[in-house]
Order: C-alpha cells, then structure tokens, then sequence
C-alpha cells in the first residue's frame, strides 16, 4: 500500500482502473481539483505521463519554475501527483516534462476543464460544480420518450458563425443562449446540434482538431456559461448534441503528441498513427489508459454539462486502417485485415458503457462505410449506436437535384434507390456543414435553372427530406436558402432575409418542420417498413414519384415533381376513399410558388383504381412541386 500522502487524497483503486481500461469518471480525480488536503486549501495535479523521467507543475503562481514543485510518481501506474497549497481556481498552469533523452517540454493538462484563449495555451484551475440544474423537467421527458418514436428534428450549428459581432469577436454562451435557443425553438427544431466545442487552436479547424478534450472551448466563454446555455436549452425543450471527436487530436506541440517525449496518446507506428488528409494523430486505442480517458470524456459531457448525445465524427476512419493513406502507409490487424480492431472494440465499449449510464443518451455515428449493423446493439453483433448518418442517401439526393432537369429521367434511381435499405439502421438524413463548404456550394446554388427555379427545387428537395424515412438534420443557413456557402470565418448571410424569396423559404422550413413534429405518420414507425408504401416508384419519364408514410393510426400521401414540366391532371392511387387535406404545398404563394391558398382545397378520391390501389385522385402538380396530404376520413 502507498502512503496517503504519497497518494495526496487519490485513490489506488481509481489508478488501477484507470490503468485497466475502466474507469469510467477519470475526470473526477485526473487533471486539476482544487481539493482541501492536511487541513489546507490548494489545487491537486494528476497526470499520466509513465514514460517521463520527471514531471513538475508550472504556472503563474511559482512564477513559471516548477524547481520546487516536482510531482510524485505513484508506484509504476505512470500517473504523477502533488498538491500545492494556496493555489486557486483561475490560475494558470501547464506540466513541465522532462522526457527520458532529458528534454524538457511543456504540455498543457490533458484533463484541464477550461483552458487560456488562443493564441495562449496554458490549462485553467477550475471547478466542475457550481451550478444549479433547472433542467429537471426536461430530464424527466427525455426519460419517458424514447427518440425512435418521436421527432428528432436537429439543427446543425457552429457557434463562431452563426453570428459574430466582428472579426474574431464571437459570441458568448449567453448570449447566443438569448439569441439561438428562441429562435431554434420559434423555427421548430427538436435539438441544436454544435459543431466540436471541446478547446482547439485553429478556427479553421471548426474544433474538429483538438488539443483540450474537457475543456469547453475559451472563445465563447467558460465553462459555467456554456452550462447556462444547455440548461436554457432544456428549459425550452431543446435537446443539445455535441459533435464528439474520439478518433484524432491535432499535433501542436502543447497537446498530446509526444505527451511525456514519446507516443504516448498516438500509436508507435507512425504509418498507423498519422493521418496525412487531416495532419492529426490518431488514438491508440489498444492502449487501456487511452479507452479510461475517452469514455470518462463522454461520460463527463454528460455529467457536468448535461449534453442529451454525440455525434461520433469519422467512424469509418477509425474503423478502417488503409482510408484515406497512400499505399506506402496502409497497416493490417493481427489477422491480416484493415478493420481497426482496437477501435472496432472501443466503440463497442463505449456505446455499452454509455447507454448503461445514460439509457436516454443519443449516439449518432458519422459513418460514411458500409459497416453493418451500426445501430444494432453490441450483443447482437452490432457497434451499439442508436443513430447513424445516411450518406448514401445525401450524396444520392445532392447528385440528382445537381442534374438538368430534363437529366434526371435517366438517373431515376438516385432518387429511389435508398428505400432499398432505408429500414436497415435507424437513419439521420444529413443535410450537414460538410455539403455546403470548400467550393461544394450551398444547397440553394447546388440546383439548376434561374434564380426562382433554386428556390422552388430547394422547397421540393426539403419537402422530399422531411418525408423520407429517418430523422433530419439541417446545417445552419439551410432554412432561408443561404446563397453563398458556408464562411466559417463570417456570419451567416441574415441580411438575405430582407428578400422576399429568402423569406419566403424561411417560412416554409419553419411550417414544414411544424407540419413535420405534428404528423405522427412521418416518425413514428422510421425504422418499420411498414410505414412506408410506394404508389408510383417508377415514373422515371415524368420524374415524378408518390408515396404513403404510415403512422401507428395514420397515414399520409406524398407526391413529388421533380421535373420542370406541368402536369394538370395528375392522378394517383389512394388506399382509402374519402377526403384528403393538403398540409403543406411547395409551390404555394405564400413560399414563393405560384398557386393561390394551395392548401384550403381537399381531394375527393374517385372510385377509380390506380397505381394498383381501388381508389385515386386527380391533382395539378406545377412543376418542381411537393405536396403532402393527410387523410381525413371517408364522408361518403
């Protein structure tokens, strides 16, 4: 056994687990807490850092000279340790390391909760309680709702761009609390979605390069202000999900690479370690200390911060060894494949370990392979998330909207194709920051034609979007038809709302998610096929398409014109007789179309088989039009 004070208040049992690979809450005793010890106040420091040959604390209270404040090694755990009195929270801190060749480098802290603002990169003494939770009721929702039967409706925000005050002026938490929580709500979103907000040094990298993986960026504020914004969140029934990086860290030289002066957080091999597309490192997650300090970071979003879920990023990087290398720097498993089974075992173990803590949390893969069984759980061969992204179907649908009109007639299929295996994972359609940015265009100039012919397309890829099997997500701007792509270096083009046809789009987005969270038919049964029916899956000539969405007591009609031809007297088969209400029409006035009160007329279905079903209507469908209706019961 060591000596209380060689262990200055830690645990030897929290040490070994750490070192196993299982202990869940590191956070709570790795890094800085400030702790009373002997009767006195200070700060304690732990560290991994086993292959050092010394470690000392530096910072502003000992002038930057850790001389006399060398850290303990905890037998051969490879964790260092010391308290110092009298240090408080706010202080600035780093590691000094001297490496075994006796170099000396100086790291910021792993663990650090808050951290200098860049271009600074010392760590920042501070405490993880504090705030009073308001959320309960929300809380207690997300207990009784499961998000398969509900709508999940997510809108997709970077914090530095969705607005600023000038250049490199961003807003803080709260007030983006006072400004992007009522409209997200006023615009019927579910959840906002941020893009990484764990500490990074380059604005460029929109987070998704990290050197403070539990420290709450420094740019919008800290880290008791970001909790304000997810309590006002909950408090106006927004769910927050956090864009979470596991599977690299960028390379500076603060951060984890050569942590304690030899690969440490990154894999020996350099051929398995670097990522050349991204200039990151990444995890060895063979290492057990590694998986300790990727779960307890999840885990700690959830604990201190009250995040809802994840999207995990890059996936299939993390599973595949040889995507994205040259030929020169493809590795293979021990049983000659490419799969990465280190990390093939780590998402497994995260996902278990996190749905056993947190049974409500959302867990969204960004995975752009074809792995298998995403969303299945892990006893069934699956890797344990709830949720995957649906690439194929994005690429698919942006690559036929790109099409001439008069194109698209031969390239049917693109539409079509992902009902094929739509029912195989529980999909989120991704209408996301990557489509919209580095020359791809946003959505509104991805589509053909003139100015107006845009904005009626993009009303019908939306409209096609809400009706397809899956939940949604929406990358900001996406709502009022942003023309230019995403500056991540700017704010979003606001101005553009003065316009009547960036208006106009605006209160469309905002009626078709109301019409979205209000008709049960469009979620209620995503991942059954039987809540989904062609009428006419092959009308590749017209380039037209219709379909019925089924709820557990409903149901709903869906036509879609993807030509720019008008058809006047369009028929379908319905499968009940009665009445049928327009809910919401693309080509309405009121959204920049051209039809007067398009939804205040109902449709008598005739006794006239169609489509293979006993009853139909007739219809006008103006070109580039969506149309969905809900039955209202047989009046005959």
């Amino acid at each position: 056994m060591l000596a209380t004070t060689t262990l200055f208040g830690l645990s030897e049992e929290d040490i070994y687990l750490f070192n196993q690979g299982s202990s869940y809450h590191s956070y709570r005793f790795m890094g800085a807490h400030p702790v009373k010890f002997e009767g006195r106040l200070g700060v304690r420091f732990a560290v991994w850092a086993p292959n050092a040959k010394e470690v000392r604390v530096i910072g502003g209270f000992n002038g930057w000279n850790g001389i006399d404040h060398r850290m303990v090694p905890i037998g051969t755990t490879g964790v260092h340790a010391l308290f110092i009195p009298k240090v408080k929270e706010g202080e600035l801190y780093k590691y000094e390391i001297v490496a075994k060749d006796g170099t000396v480098i100086r790291k910021a802290d792993p663990y650090a909760f808050y951290s200098e603002r860049r271009p600074g990169t010392a760590s920042i003494v501070a405490r993880l309680t504090g705030h009073r939770w308001q959320d309960g009721k929300w809380m207690r929702w997300k207990k009784k709702n499961a998000p398969y039967h509900r709508p999940l409706l997510i809108y997709e925000v970077h914090a530095g761009s969705w607005k600023i005050k000038g250049k490199e002026d961003f807003y803080t938490y709260d007030e983006l609390a006072d400004d992007l929580i009522p409209y997200a709500a006023e615009m019927g979103y579910t959840h906002i979605e941020l893009m990484p907000l764990a500490e990074h040094p380059l604005d460029q990298s929109w987070g998704y390069q990290i050197t403070g993986f539990y420290s709450p960026t420094s740019r919008y504020g800290k880290p008791a202000a970001l909790k304000r914004f997810v309590d006002r969140c909950h408090q106006n029934g927004l769910g927050v999900i956090l864009d979470w990086v596991p599977g690299h860290f960028c390379k500076d030289d603060h951060g984890l690479r050569r942590f304690d002066g030899t690969p440490l957080y990154e894999g020996a091999d350099p051929n398995r370690a670097e990522l050349p597309l991204w200039g990151t490192l990444a995890f060895d997650f063979s290492r057990r200390e590694i998986v300790s300090f990727l779960i307890s970071n999840a885990i700690y979003w959830m604990d201190v911060f009250h995040i809802d879920g994840f999207r995990v990023d890059a996936v299939a990087n993390m599973l595949n060894l040889h995507m994205d290398k040259p030929a020169h720097m493809r590795t293979y498993n021990e049983l000659g494949g490419r799969e990465n089974l280190d990390a093939l075992r780590f998402l497994k173990l995260l996902n278990e370990t996190l749905f056993r803590y947190y049974p409500d949390i959302l867990i969204i893969a960004e995975d752009s392979s074809a792995w298998p069984a995403v969303t299945s759980p892990t006893y069934q061969g699956g890797l344990g998330f709830n949720f995957k992204w649906n690439m194929g179907w994005m690429n698919d649908m942006l690559r036929y909207m790109k099409l001439h009109p008069n194109d698209r007639q031969h390239h049917h299929h693109l539409l079509t194709f992902s009902l094929c295996y739509a029912f195989s994972e529980n999909y989120v359609l991704p209408l996301s920051h990557d489509e919209v940015v580095h020359g791809k265009r946003s959505l509104l100039n991805k589509m053909p034609g003139s100015y107006e012919e845009k904005f009626d397309q993009l009303r019908l890829l939306y409209g096609y979007w809400m009706t397809h099997p899956g939940k949604k997500l929406l990358f900001m701007g996406g709502e009022w038809g942003q023309f230019d792509e995403w500056k991540d270096g700017d704010m979003l083009d606001w101005m553009v709302l003065e316009y009547d046809s960036h208006k106009s789009m605006h209160r469309y987005v905002r009626e078709l998610n109301q019409v979205y969270r209000e008709t049960p038919s469009l979620w209620e049964k995503d991942r059954d096929p039987d809540c989904f029916q062609w009428i006419d899956v092959h009308n590749a000539q017209q380039s037209v398409i219709s379909f019925i969405r089924r709820g557990r007591s409903s149901f709903s009609v869906i036509i879609a014109n993807f030509s720019c031809h008008d058809y006047r007297d369009y028929r379908i088969g319905v499968p009940e007789p009665g009445m049928y209400q327009p809910l919401i029409h693309s080509g309405d006035t009121r959204f920049g179309g051209y039809i007067e009160n398009a939804t205040t007329a109902c449709y008598t279905s005739d006794n006239m088989k169609w489509h293979g079903l006993n009853q139909s209507i007739s219809i006008q469908l103006p070109p580039y039009t969506f149309l969905l209706l809900t039955y209202l019961g047989n009046t005959q």
